[in-house]
C-alpha cells in the first residue's frame, strides 16, 4: 500500500489583481486577488510517513460487499477504456481531505463547517446554501489561505498520480471539477501535470489588503447541479465523444446525464457515501482498480 503524499509549499509568488464587480459598492472598490501562477503557493509533493489505511483497504468497508457495481459490466469497461476525457472531483477523491474543512479548522470554525459539508455531499440541502453557509463561518483572509496551505498541505490520494499519468499516456484529457476553491487546488493540479485551464472550481475573493470579500458566484460549481453544467460545457467546448466523471459525492453523481458524463465512477476509498455508491456505474476503493483496466494494461483487447 502506497503512502499518502503531501503537497508542500514554498516561497510565494507575485499576485495579479482584477476588479471584483460582485462586491463593489459606490463607496469602496473591491479587488479580487488571484494567483498569477499555478505555483501559488508553490507546491512540492513529498512522501509522508503516515499511512491512511481507510483510504485503501477494501476489506474495511463492510458495505462494499453489498454493492452490485463492484464488478464493472462490459459496457462500463468499454466506456472507461475509450474515454476521451476524465473529470475528477478533488476533495476526498484526488485529495484525502475536504479542503474547505481543513481551511475551516485552521481558521477555528472546523466543527460547524464539517456538518455543512456532510449535508452538501449527501445532497440533503442545495449545494449553494451549504457553500454560502460554510464560507460565511470561515471568512478567510488571503494570508490565512496561504498559511493553511503551508502548514496543512493537501494530501494526495494514493494511486492518483499513477492513474493520471496513465490516462495522459493514453491521450486522455484530465480535468479537475470541484466545489472547492481554486486557490487550494492549483498547487495540486500543477504537481499532477494538469493545466490550470483544466480546473473548474470556485474562487475566493479578497480586498486590496487581502481581507475576505466573498466568493465568485458566477462559477458553475458554486451551485447545485453546477458540476453537471461544467462537465456539459467541457464536452461541448472540446467536442469529446466519451467523458467519464469520478468522485465521491452527490454533486459528482449529478454530472452523469445527457450531454454530460457517460459514466460515473464512485471512488469510495476515502469517504463511503452509500447512497452515491449505489447509484454509480462502478464503485472502486483503489485507483489501481481503474489503472489495471486501461488499454496499456490490456493490450490484447
Amino acid at each position: 500500500m502506497a503512502s499518502p503524499i503531501s503537497v508542500r509549499t514554498s516561497a510565494r509568488h507575485a499576485l495579479s489583481v482584477s476588479p471584483l464587480s460582485s462586491v463593489r459598492s459606490p463607496q469602496t472598490s473591491q479587488l479580487a486577488i488571484r494567483a498569477a501562477n499555478p505555483l501559488f503557493p508553490c507546491a512540492k509533493l513529498s512522501q509522508a510517513r503516515a499511512v491512511v489505511a481507510a483510504a485503501m483497504d477494501v476489506s474495511k468497508h463492510p458495505s462494499s460487499s453489498c454493492l452490485a457495481n463492484r464488478q464493472p459490466s462490459k459496457e462500463v469497461l468499454k466506456t472507461w477504456r475509450n474515454a476521451d476525457a476524465v473529470c475528477f472531483d478533488v476533495d476526498s477523491t484526488v485529495c484525502l481531505d475536504e479542503g474547505i474543512d481543513e481551511l475551516a479548522d485552521f481558521c477555528g470554525a472546523g466543527q460547524a463547517v464539517a456538518e455543512w459539508t456532510t449535508k452538501a455531499m449527501t445532497g440533503t440541502i442545495p449545494f449553494e446554501d451549504a457553500l454560502a453557509a460554510r464560507i460565511s463561518l470561515i471568512k478567510p483572509s488571503l494570508s490565512q489561505v496561504q498559511d493553511c496551505l503551508e502548514k496543512r498541505p493537501p494530501r494526495i490520494s494514493p494511486g492518483i498520480t499513477d492513474l493520471i499519468k496513465t490516462l495522459i499516456a493514453n491521450n486522455t484529457e484530465v480535468f479537475l471539477v470541484s466545489g472547492g476553491f481554486r486557490q487550494m487546488i492549483e498547487p495540486v493540479a500543477f504537481e499532477l501535470g494538469i493545466p490550470t485551464e483544466n480546473i473548474i472550481a470556485n474562487r475566493l475573493l479578497f480586498g486590496t489588503s487581502g481581507e475576505y470579500a466573498g466568493f465568485d458566484t458566477t462559477e458553475p460549481t458554486s451551485r447545485s447541479g453546477g458540476k453537471a453544467v461544467a462537465v456539459q460545457q467541457i464536452r461541448q467546448d472540446r467536442g469529446y465523444k466519451t467523458l467519464v466523471m469520478i468522485g465521491d459525492g452527490a454533486t459528482d453523481l449529478e454530472a452523469r446525464q445527457p450531454g454530460g458524463a457517460d459514466l460515473f465512477i464512485c471512488y469510495a476509498g476515502v469517504q463511503m457515501r452509500e447512497a452515491v455508491a449505489a447509484k454509480a456505474d462502478w464503485t472502486v476503493f483503489e485507483f489501481q482498480e481503474l489503472i489495471s483496466e486501461l488499454p496499456q494494461f490490456n493490450t490484447s483487447q
